[in-house]
């Protein structure tokens, strides 16, 4: 490691309901990874009529306030920023480059049949074929033939997309580019010639000139534009394109590097998956509901999107607003305390996706499907909880067709491994070790590539070995009271009896 390790690498790091800056730097006591929490802020969303959309620059200037605090900190030894987001969402840029309105927000209605409507110019194996992604409602394909469909007159008015990183980064140093690891979940980009699909752009009459050649995550771009050297005091910084989607980036900070384990990103969304050389494109992976995203440094993050921690968000939010607020350990003891799989659900179910009540939704799931309404918080939490744990268990079994050996375990990366009750029903459920990386994985992945395209460390491999002996990591291992295994077969029914209903 040379001398540039005691430089500042700034991680902007954008979830769906917060983001925050972190500052990143390789202690000289230590020799390890350090992290410093500049500012953390809410991801805002705001509702105009009917439309459901980003607060696009009430975040952008949340970012300059911790870049600000940043640059007071640590002065020049700042050496750049990169920055990470959710997938799929954009901004479009007019000819004067100036934003065409705030970005639609993924949950947004607009996308409502446009599934159909999509099927209609493309057939389903070709669309699988052409980008090796899983269908979810809000994919960015599915967004734009929304807007072809109902408001063309925005497209054509566009010069350029963004999508969410891509845009933050225009507006940190006046570059239009389109990092490849976002701009791989769109369902739009080509995972064997990494090339925009120009068989999908044509078949549904998407503009091609909003679509440039991609660049790769852990390029240097530019250095700030005068403007924001002006409003944030950092006076000597590039922007590195690092893993734009925060998965990308989370993924780069495994805690280990075994091949013979699962990986999981668990946050908002819950991403579980294998890291491959090259993209699976078999019918079997299809049906399977798999998709191949780009990962950092030619890596495929061949993995299934399972729903998260927004559930447990949405039913304390409702509770809060209902006179019943519990803080997230509260709430743990809760489910903790409930009996044991009294009603399951699909995590995945449909009306789970933006409902109005999430606790009323899971009570209809509960009753469309035969099964007791859980009778209070707490056994609602649990009936969350351990229906995660089911369904990771029914992906990792999925997963293992596709692995190049057994699979022995699973890494649980980001925010959601804090929740040390899910993963130990995860442990239980899957009969496997569940490790524990780092819970800011993403920032770290974030800061890591940086570093990497700065020459502080060299390569993929010594990154991970770095974050390895610089983050504490646990381990939860199945334990003989679970029971998941006698209720797996019931959880399995559950889900065909769910989609024979829908």
């Amino acid at each position: 490691m040379n001398s540039s390790a005691s430089k500042i690498y700034l991680a902007v790091d954008l979830g769906a309901t917060s983001g925050r800056v972190m500052a990143g730097f390789v202690s000289d006591e230590t020799g390890k990874l350090v992290l410093e929490e500049m500012h953390r802020f809410p991801t805002t969303s705001i509702r105009e009529g009917n439309s459901l959309f980003w607060d696009i620059r009430d975040i952008f200037s949340s970012i300059k306030t911790g870049l600000k605090i940043a640059a007071e900190r640590f002065g020049e030894r700042i050496q750049s920023v990169g920055v990470d987001s959710w997938a799929v969402d954009y901004g479009l840029i007019d000819e004067e480059g100036e934003l065409l309105g705030n970005p639609h927000h993924y949950r947004d209605s607009r996308t409502d049949g446009m599934r159909a409507a999509v099927l209609e110019q493309v057939a389903n194996e070709r669309l699988w074929k052409e980008t090796g992604i899983q269908y979810l409602f809000f994919n960015t394909i599915y967004q734009l033939y929304a807007e072809v469909r109902s408001d063309p007159t925005r497209l054509s008015a566009a010069k350029r997309l963004l999508f969410i990183p891509d845009l933050i980064n225009y507006w940190l140093t006046g570059k239009a580019l389109q990092e490849r690891t976002v701009a791989s979940t769109s369902q739009l980009l080509n995972p064997i010639t990494g090339a925009w699909s120009e068989t999908l752009l044509e078949a549904l009459e998407l503009p091609t000139e909003l679509f440039a050649p991609v660049i790769e995550p852990g390029s240097v771009v530019a250095d700030l534009m005068p403007e924001v050297v002006e409003e944030t005091g950092i006076r000597s910084a590039s922007v590195v394109t690092i893993a734009g989607h925060d998965t990308a980036s989370a993924f780069v900070a495994l805690p280990g590097d075994g091949d013979d384990f699962a990986i999981m990103s668990s946050g908002t969304w819950s991403l579980i998956g294998l890291e491959l050389d090259s993209p699976q494109l078999s019918e079997n992976a299809m049906e399977d509901g798999f998709s191949n995203e780009v990962g950092y440094a030619g890596t495929v993050r061949f993995l299934k999107n399972i729903c998260g921690m927004w559930l447990i968000e949405q039913c304390l939010g409702a509770w809060k607003k209902a006179g019943r607020a519990y803080d997230y350990a509260e709430a743990l003891e809760m489910a903790e305390s409930a009996s044991p799989f009294g009603s399951l659900i699909d995590p995945d179910a449909p009306e789970f996706a933006a409902p109005e009540s999430m606790p009323d939704a899971i009570a209809a799931f509960c009753e469309r499907t035969n099964q007791p309404v859980p009778e209070s918080d707490g056994a609602m939490l649990r009936c969350i909880l351990e229906s995660l744990a089911l369904k990771y268990r029914y992906v990792y079994r999925k997963l293992g067709q596709y692995a190049s050996q057994p699979l022995k375990g699973l890494y649980m990366l980001g925010g959601g491994s804090r929740n040390e009750l899910l993963n130990q029903m995860t442990a239980d459920a899957l009969g496997v070790p569940v490790v524990t990386g780092p819970v800011e994985a993403t920032a770290v992945g974030n800061i890591a590539v940086q570093m990497i395209a700065h020459g502080a460390i060299q390569g993929l491999g010594e990154a991970r070995e770095l974050i390895g002996r610089s983050f504490d990591s646990k381990t939860f291992v199945p334990s003989e009271s679970g029971d998941f295994a006698a209720v797996a077969e019931r959880f399995d029914a559950l889900l065909r009896q769910a989609d024979d209903l829908s």
